[in-house]
């Protein structure tokens, strides 16, 4: 009789291990969307045929607590087709109702820039370019979270001749 307490302790900490990890996850369920606005671009030294940029993306959180990060994934399309994707192993933390800029440098591939400038040779473009932003902020087993951003480019309209 001397296994039967054992056991019987066993699965009263299991129970409560797997009570704990369900109430961190109905936690990490109930935060509100972070909002992710594309911040800006700046050009990086390319290699090859290929070219690159740095996206600054600013991350607002409108939750009670901090959102930590270790690492972020970004993938960029333009005009409804992939242009740009990377990856940056930067670490941080957006403060409660607070926000922080994240800078994500992307490689765009001769192939991706070559399809844009055909798909924008088909006249001027009135409306702008759309653009979706999609990626995550990696924050370990119930911190990562996913966003997505869509807007539009709006060109500057050429200047008039006198």
């Amino acid at each position: 009789m001397t296994g039967a307490p054992r056991v019987s302790g066993f699965i009263w900490r299991l129970a409560l291990l797997l009570a704990v990890l369900n109430l961190a996850a109905c936690s990490s369920l109930s935060r509100d969307p972070l909002r992710i606005d594309l911040a800006g671009v700046e050009p990086l030294p390319g290699q090859g045929m290929e070219m690159r940029m740095l996206v600054k993306l600013r991350v607002q959180n409108p939750n009670d607590d901090a959102i930590r990060y270790n690492g972020v994934a970004l993938d960029l399309e333009i005009n409804g087709q992939p242009l740009a994707s990377g990856v940056s192993d930067a670490s941080g933390e957006v403060p409660r109702f607070g926000e922080a800029v994240i800078g994500v440098p992307v490689s765009i591939s001769a192939f991706s820039a070559v399809r844009q400038a055909w798909g924008l040779s088909g006249g001027p473009l009135r409306n702008g370019l759309p653009y979706v932003i999609s990626g995550k902020l990696n924050g370990g087993l119930f911190g990562t979270r996913r966003f997505n951003d869509a807007g539009t480019l709006n060109l500057p309209a050429p200047l008039a001749a006198p």
